[in-house]
């Protein structure tokens, strides 16, 4: 199964209208505001504008848009806009294509966005040809569709545009749009990532890391990780601390294995925080502190995470580094039971038994028991002998649960 290379976030920024002067009077306004003197500035732009000087509107949507001399309204700025736009002017079409994207004075509008970026885009403007063919990825205001996303990134990539480098480099990765091809994933990664951008980095280092489309190098996974969580890149800090972990491609140093994992947890990394958490429970490279360990496997947890529930639930049971806790421990056994996990099935099963927590109940005891069991895992002899001990009635009735909580996908069982 393919690891997830990060699709790549396009950030926006407006451009202002600097081209060559269409008369004194544009020119004069354009050296006032670019010192700062906004009152001159608007003073000989808006009779252009109101002249229907395509450039002087697009400028005086800016100023509005931004406050600059002017109060800001977002209403008169999508009033220049639309007038500039509708004349053909790139900025223009750019910028509304931005308010509709994001909801700036308008109701957020993906259809509409899509409309303006698709005029900005035909004109050759890389940067809009990025946005737009990740609109075309994500399918916002537009059918899902691969394959126009390639035009337009490849448009774009094609002029140098960082972002869309490496979003075209995934969509090779994958095979998305087009055939699935390592070597030209790589060469879009790497015209990215020379440019700093932090995911195509990243998704070097993975490249790397696993020998797709290049040998495998975990020196050279941990150069470009590197780089990329340097930059505060989320994935690449935990990967980059996993290298440091085992000693690959680098020298194994626990110490700063933790300092990665620290940066990418606090970021909200799952995997981080789960490697965190096991790194205080076993003591590796730090003192052993159960407390932190639970603090953070508790966060990744709650996000779903089977194994780590089930973990967490023996560690209650059995009092491990905390106080014993039936109760917390049944919460986490029951979260990964309902995932079909099956040793937190069988855990059930003997809390059920033996009234650990909860009230004896046989029937849910053979229930839970016999769920795990079908998937191959041993009941110790304790649990088998109660299920022994069991009268047809309840053992049928037992079975009949077991099947419902299958057809059920084991929720609320």
């Amino acid at each position: 199964m393919k690891r997830l290379l990060p699709i790549l976030v396009v950030f926006w920024v407006f451009l202002f209208e600097g081209q060559q002067a269409q008369s004194a009077d544009y020119q004069k306004g354009l050296t006032a505001y670019q010192t700062g003197d906004y009152a001159t500035a608007l003073k000989e732009w808006k009779p252009l504008a109101e002249q229907g000087d395509a450039k002087a509107q697009s400028n005086l949507g800016e100023m509005y848009f931004f406050g600059d001399g002017v109060p800001r309204d977002y209403e008169i700025a999508m009033n220049w806009f639309s007038l500039a736009a509708e004349q053909g002017n790139f900025n223009a079409q750019r910028n509304l294509g931005v308010m509709y994207y994001y909801g700036i004075g308008v109701s957020e509008d993906h259809s509409e966005a899509i409309k303006w970026f698709t005029l900005a885009a035909e004109q050759g403007h890389a940067d809009v040809q990025s946005i737009l063919g990740m609109m075309y990825v994500e399918g916002q205001g537009v059918a899902r569709n691969y394959e126009t996303a390639v035009k337009w990134l490849s448009l774009a990539a094609e002029q140098g545009e960082a972002d869309a480098q490496g979003n075209l480099g995934v969509l090779y990765y994958y095979g998305l749009g087009v055939a699935e091809d390592y070597e030209t994933a790589l060469k879009w990664l790497s015209l990215a990532a020379e440019q700093g951008n932090v995911t195509a980095q990243g998704s070097l280092g993975m490249m790397y890391y696993y020998g797709e489309g290049v040998p495998e190098d975990y020196e050279m996974a941990a150069q470009w990780y590197t780089l990329a969580a340097e930059q505060g890149n989320a994935d690449a800090q935990n990967l980059l601390g996993e290298l440091y972990y085992y000693g690959f491609g680098v020298s194994q140093d626990y110490e700063t294995a933790l300092k990665w994992f620290k940066l990418a947890a606090d970021q909200g990394n799952n995997n981080a925080q789960r490697n965190l958490g096991e790194m205080y429970y076993y003591g590796d490279g730090v003192i052993q502190d159960y407390e932190t360990a639970v603090r953070w496997l508790s966060l990744v947890a709650e996000q779903g995470s089977a194994d780590v529930q089930r973990n967490l639930g023996m560690i209650y049971f059995h009092g491990v580094g905390v106080t014993q806790d039936f109760e917390t421990a049944f919460k986490w056994f029951t979260l990964a039971a309902e995932q079909g996990d099956a040793d937190s099935q069988r855990s059930l099963g003997k809390m059920y038994a033996f009234g650990n927590g909860v009230t004896v109940d046989y029937i849910y005891a053979y229930m839970w028991g016999s769920l795990a069991a079908d998937k191959g895992v041993d009941l110790d002899e304790s649990l088998t002998n109660v299920f022994e001990n069991m009268n047809p009635s309840d053992i049928s009735a037992a079975q009949e649960l077991a099947r419902e909580c299958v057809n059920k996908n084991y929720r609320g069982c």
